[in-house]
This record gives C-alpha cells, sequence and structure tokens, in this order.
C-alpha cells in the first residue's frame, strides 16, 4: 500500500502528514508552516509548495497526489472556494491553481469533513463501531460545522454543503451570524456564543472555559444557565440531523465538544425531539485529537486511483 500525503490549511498553519498507508496511523513525516494570510492568496500557494518539499526533503518521496482539508469548501459547479474564514481564498480557482504549481492532481474537502473520515476509518467509529454506514462529524468550536461519512467517503452534496447544520436556523436569541442570518446553530452554540451569553447576563466577560469551571464549581447560577443553554439547544439542533440522516454514530469535536454535559444531558434533550420512540444514535468522543484534519485530508486520497 502506497504512503498517504495530506495537507490541513488552516488560517494561521498549513499542516503536512505523510502516512505510511490508508489502514495506519503511522506517520512518516509530519510538520507544518505558516499561512500568513496577510500576505495573500499567491503567498499561500507558495507556502503549500514549501511544504510539500519540505515532506519530500524528508521522506525521500515524492507525491502522485495530495489531499487537503480547507476551511469552507470547493463549490463543485464553479470549482472555486466559498465559506472560507480565510477570506483571501474566497472566489479562488484554489484546485486548478495548486494543481499547476505541484504539477499533481489533489483531492479537497471542508476541513469538517476530513474531521468526519478520520474519525470514521482511522479513529474512535473504527474502534468502536466499525460495522458503521453513516458517521457524522461535528466540529463545535469558535464556529459550528459538520461532516457526513457514508460507507467511508464523505458526502458533498450538489452544492458542496453537505453537513452545514451550523448554518440551518435554531433559535432567534442567537443573533445574527457572520453571514447576515439570524439565529442559526452556531450564534448559539459556539463557543464565543455561549460566551457572548453569559456576558449579557452578568456584564462579565469570561471564556467558555471559565464558565464551565463556574458551572463545575456550583455557585454561579448563569454559568448553570449558559450551561444548560447548550444541552438543550444541541438536543434540538443534533435532532433535526438525525431526524434527517439517521447516522449510525455521531463524534463531537471542537472545544465545546470536550463538554462533558453533551453527553448526558445533551442526549437526553435529543430524546424529547427526535421522531422515534427511543434514541439508539451512538455519540463518541474523538479519538485522533489534534490529529483528525491533517489524517482526513490524507485519507481524500486513498481511494483516489
Amino acid at each position: 500500500m502506497k504512503p498517504l500525503w495530506g495537507i490541513d490549511l488552516g488560517g494561521t498553519k498549513i499542516e503536512g502528514v505523510v502516512l505510511k498507508n490508508a489502514e495506519s496511523t503511522e506517520t512518516l513525516c509530519r510538520t507544518r508552516v505558516p499561512t500568513e494570510q496577510d500576505q495573500g492568496y499567491e503567498h499561500i500557494l507558495d507556502q503549500i509548495k514549501k511544504l510539500i518539499d519540505l515532506l519530500s526533503e524528508e521522506t525521500g518521496l515524492k507525491p502522485e497526489k495530495v489531499g487537503f482539508g480547507t476551511p469552507g469548501t470547493l463549490d463543485p459547479i464553479l470549482q472555486t472556494l466559498k465559506n472560507s474564514n480565510t477570506t483571501c481564498l474566497n472566489g479562488k480557482a484554489f484546485k486548478q491553481d495548486i494543481e499547476a504549481k505541484l504539477g499533481i492532481p489533489i483531492e479537497i474537502a471542508n476541513d469538517a469533513n476530513c474531521f468526519a473520515l478520520a474519525e470514521a476509518r482511522l479513529g474512535v467509529v473504527k474502534e468502536k463501531m466499525p460495522d458503521a454506514r453513516m458517521v457524522f462529524g461535528v466540529i463545535m468550536g469558535t464556529g459550528v460545522g459538520g461532516g457526513i461519512v457514508i460507507d467511508g467517503k464523505i458526502w458533498n452534496g450538489r452544492q458542496g454543503i453537505g453537513g452545514e447544520w451550523g448554518h440551518n436556523f435554531l433559535d432567534e436569541s442567537g443573533g445574527k451570524s457572520y453571514t447576515g442570518r439570524t439565529g442559526v446553530v452556531e450564534t448559539v452554540l459556539a463557543g464565543p456564543s455561549l460566551a457572548r451569553f453569559y456576558q449579557q447576563q452578568t456584564g462579565d466577560e469570561q471564556t467558555l472555559r471559565e464558565i464551565y469551571q463556574r458551572y463545575q464549581a456550583g455557585n454561579d447560577p448563569t454559568a448553570k444557565q449558559t450551561i444548560e443553554r447548550l444541552t438543550e439547544f444541541f438536543g434540538l439542533a443534533i435532532s433535526v440531523v438525525i431526524n434527517i440522516l439517521d447516522p449510525d454514530a455521531i463524534v463531537l469535536g471542537g472545544g465545546v465538544g470536550n463538554i462533558d454535559e453533551l453527553y448526558t444531558d445533551g442526549v437526553e434533550a435529543i430524546k424529547k425531539y427526535v421522531f422515534n420512540n427511543r434514541l439508539d444514535t451512538q455519540f463518541f468522543r474523538p479519538k485522533l485529537g489534534d490529529s483528525a484534519g491533517v489524517f482526513g485530508a490524507a485519507m481524500l486520497v486513498s481511494d483516489a486511483d
């Protein structure tokens, strides 16, 4: 089996990996370079080329193709990137441009899709539920994203927005999102959104981590209200995904996904909203940690032959 090459393109860093093969998390090389997005789109392409050269130098290998996890997604019709918070990528023919710079074919998927793919094929789902056919990967952090994996393959959808549950309407109280939409999942469940809710109630600016610590201490009623808001609205929001996709397993990633109560109170909340007399969906903590994005990017090319 051939080594797999993957690149995780982030806003501050670009990480690259060469995996031994498609069945293993063993790496032949892993390194990173700064994105330096303030220097523009062409500079990012140059940084990617620099990273590939570093990986080649370290391993003595040359890639035949490379998988890319990107912020945003490739528009299947226009073949340009869209919905990226690294804004200089939006509207650019990234796939075509990087293929021309590297001289090899590439495969692209959204970073949340790469997370879901890695956990399905190499991570916690492979370990605990290897017969799962459909996996939904959730990232709840500074934003809210998701990815769908069916039979070990990403489902991008006709418009490239498969899995984007973070931009469904949830509750007016979330206020406006960066897209201009009001009350979407991201404005309620993302870490900064929960911190903003706490500040609105108390006038006290705290991070979600600090709010959660206050909740655990048991002496802050607004911290309790904030975490209860999270678990209740998580149940409502994820029940919509379950009612439509009915996945075998859901993996919760991102900083907000570390909160234990999602697996207890959050799962209990889902039961009130799901269209069934019980909840059989399995919920897992991710196994691969920070490696999931770059490992998932590498997995994109495992079936590309």
